[in-house]
């Protein structure tokens, strides 16, 4: 499969071409599934670092299309890791309901990077939901030892059985419901952030563009932190 002019256009931008190879799959919760790969090379010539992510080719009508996918537990020595799907209606979450050992999918590394801050804060703040999940814990793994709260927003039942990697003596983990597109998630953070600014943070937002945009213009220009502090990304756009 062709990935058509946006893979031209990660060409121009040095992306490198990988194939993956489906080595497993186990359904998590009804609504998310994990599936397991050997990585054709991509940790050798790439390395590790927390959050990593890459895009992810499939066919939809005989039309690539590339989503963005965090690796979880990459394991370099042995060219192995996983992504993880929240199961919708789509190209990726068809193929993630379908796949089987010895399918192969196409991937473009491309844009990755995670610069860890410094000086380490003396909090995470975290704001995302089920398709940032993995890079959420990503993100706690790398720092065992600091104390996060992280606001997740919930859309199904199943999401009280996702694998948070939270230790509860260092984690608070604030469920909240989605409702009003984001909105209710907004107003939550905004009411409790505030009360944990002073703890010298540093805030990741990676939830739904529109939410992620507003929530990171909020911490940058009314709460004042500065923007070397906040990384705000949005992972999906809300139709």
């Amino acid at each position: 499969m062709g990935h058509g002019w946006q893979g031209a256009v990660l060409k121009l931008m040095r992306g490198k071409d990988f194939t993956f190879t489906v080595t497993g799959a186990e359904q998590v919760t009804e609504d998310y599934r994990r599936v397991h790969f050997t990585d054709g090379g991509l940790l050798a010539a790439a390395g590790v670092h927390p959050t990593m992510w890459v895009r992810i080719w499939f066919d939809g009508g005989g039309k690539p299309h590339q989503r963005a996918y965090t690796l979880v537990d990459p394991d370099a020595e042995a060219g192995t890791f996983s992504l993880e799907f929240a199961l919708h209606e789509g190209v990726a979450s068809r193929w993630a309901r379908d796949c089987a050992a010895g399918d192969t999918v196409e991937a473009t590394l491309q844009g990755t990077g995670f610069e860890a801050p410094d000086p380490l804060p003396g909090r995470l703040l975290v704001v995302g939901d089920s398709a940032s999940l993995p890079a959420i814990n990503s993100l706690l793994d790398a720092f065992p030892d600091l104390p996060a709260t992280v606001w997740f927003e919930t859309q199904h039942a199943s999401d009280a059985e996702l694998p948070f990697r939270v230790d509860p003596e260092r984690h608070d983990l604030r469920r909240v419901p989605r409702e009003k597109g984001g909105a209710e998630l907004v107003a939550r953070v905004k009411a409790e952030l505030p009360a944990l600014a002073g703890t010298a943070p540093y805030v990741w937002i990676a939830c739904d563009t529109t939410t992620t945009r507003t929530l990171g213009t909020y911490a940058r220009k009314e709460l004042g932190l500065p923007k070397e502090r906040v990384h705000a990304l949005g992972y999906w756009r809300d139709s």
